[in-house]
């Protein structure tokens, strides 16, 4: 059985602790929980501060990095574009600069298998380089397991 390894990265406008981006941090603790009670999720990158926001992947602290396993993607599409989430991410031009490149990336994983973050970034390297297929893919062209 596989399931749905997603990840999507943000270039903060401002340091993750400045008053521009406060709205967003006020807002994690309920989007992860949410994230976590929706059905089909599995899993999420988190730091030992419960957050993935502290894990600098990409050697620029400005970048932030969210990491997730859902069952189905008919569940991660639920909660991105059904949910409570959809709310907050419309604000993101507050806090996000708009990205230049690729900044999400799914791909089929086995059950039980935990994605790291090189993983992670090898999936959006080879969506820039070689496109959408069944190895990298996004929402726009989604490849069935």
């Amino acid at each position: 059985m596989l399931y749905l390894a997603q990840l999507n990265i943000a270039r903060l406008l401002k340091p993750i602790d400045h008053p521009q981006i406060k709205e967003f941090v006020e807002n994690l603790e309920g989007i992860n929980l949410l994230a976590e009670t929706s059905p089909g999720f599995v899993w999420r990158l988190k730091s030992d501060s419960g957050y993935a926001t502290d894990i600098d992947a990409f050697g620029d602290p400005l970048i932030i990095v969210n990491m997730s396993v859902w069952k189905s993607l008919d569940d991660l599409k639920n909660f991105v574009y059904q949910s409570h989430h959809v709310k907050i991410m419309r604000k993101r031009k507050q806090w996000f600069e708009k990205p230049k490149s690729h900044y999400m990336v799914l791909w089929w994983i086995p059950m039980g298998h935990i994605p790291t973050v090189e993983e992670a970034k090898q999936k959006l390297n080879y969506l820039s380089l070689h496109g959408e297929s069944s190895e990298a893919f996004t929402f726009r062209k989604s490849f069935q397991k």
